[in-house]
């Protein structure tokens, strides 16, 4: 499947799969409320892209690059650790760091963070705690940081390249990437058509690490954050009729996490989830989903075959790889949904 290299207009194409009839086809994603109905619920994650690679020097003069998976608790930090080099090498052809210990330290800029415990699977997988703590801390942030990403693009992103419409606290490691297309007038046109819009917020991790025992074990866990008035939406949708619609596998990750973590029910507050959806998984709250196409073996694909037969998956991208449908974070979109 082609690569989408750089951020185009919030449309594009949108590949529709109904996992009940059988059959996908070709349409647009400005069609996305003529296969809605009205009670449907579009649920978005509204976390914002933290700027989560930064550049650091090492005990003993190394230069390596920190990507925050995010705040694990006030002032300490989970991160991945990379070794020279930059987003325009391969993540599979990065040099590992330095291995680092408890009590190292990194000198980013004027900014020091200090190695507070080391995880497995991977010595690269760290907890850090940095010395600025609240708005000191945000802005040093800001100001050292740079979007996470990944050498099938064409050139440096800006922090406002990986931003939805939508984005609220900074939580995203990476682009919730499904629902960067959608636009205001497409989502206010929803509303107008009696689709209801609620929103949580998820800490979306890394899609790749080039360390394969770290790759293996993800997604790692990752937080959220479930709104009441977005409950109160799920079961209010749920019980007129209306379908659950994800937008994105963060979100299914959520909804799904949270309702297993609960016994088969929503609750709002946040929590911490480690689940991983996949063949054979029954979705107990969400019933379609909008996504992008992901890459083989990815877990993001895998979670995919939890709603559609591996059979008509398979052949809708091998359609939509021969139809030219563009991949990764600013590709196109595949609705999920029995009509």
């Amino acid at each position: 499947m082609i690569a989408a290299t750089w951020p185009v207009a919030r449309s594009g194409r949108l590949l529709h799969l109904d996992p009940r009839a059988g059959r996908f086809r070709d349409t647009s994603l400005a069609e996305l409320p003529a296969l809605l109905r009205s009670g449907d619920l579009l649920v978005v994650n509204d976390a914002a892209t933290l700027p989560a690679s930064l550049t650091a020097v090492a005990p003993r003069g190394a230069r390596v690059e920190v990507r925050l998976l995010g705040e694990t608790e006030p002032g300490r930090w989970r991160a991945v650790l990379f070794g020279e080099g930059d987003w325009r090498t391969r993540t599979e052809e990065r040099p590992a760091p330095p291995v680092l210990g408890p009590g190292d330290t990194l000198e980013l800029d004027r900014l020091r963070a200090t190695v507070v415990s080391v995880w497995y699977p991977s010595p690269r997988l760290v907890d850090l705690r940095f010395e600025a703590e609240g708005d000191a801390l945000w802005s040093a942030l800001y100001r050292l940081g740079r979007p996470i990403q990944y050498a099938h693009l064409e050139a440096g992103l800006a922090l406002s390249d990986v931003q939805t419409v939508y984005a609220s606290r900074p939580w995203a490691a990476e682009l919730p990437s499904a629902g960067r297309p959608l636009s205001w007038e497409l989502l206010l046109d929803l509303k107008r058509r009696g689709i209801a819009l609620s929103a949580l917020t998820h800490a979306a991790g890394l899609s790749s690490t080039g360390d394969p025992a770290l790759d293996h074990a993800l997604p790692l866990p990752e937080r959220y954050e479930i709104p009441e008035p977005t409950v109160t939406a799920v079961m209010g949708a749920r019980a007129s009729g209306g379908r659950v619609v994800a937008v994105g596998t963060s979100v299914v990750r959520a909804l799904e996490g949270c309702a297993v973590r609960h016994g088969g029910k929503l609750a709002s507050g946040r929590g911490t989830t480690d689940l991983v959806v996949g063949p054979g998984f029954v979705p107990q709250v969400v019933d379609g989903l909008l996504t992008g196409f992901h890459e083989p073996g990815s877990s993001h694909l895998g979670l995919l075959r939890a709603f559609v037969p591996p059979s008509l998956l398979d052949a809708a991208y091998s359609h939509a790889e021969a139809e030219g449908y563009r991949a990764h974070e600013f590709g196109d979109s595949s609705l999920i949904l029995a009509a």
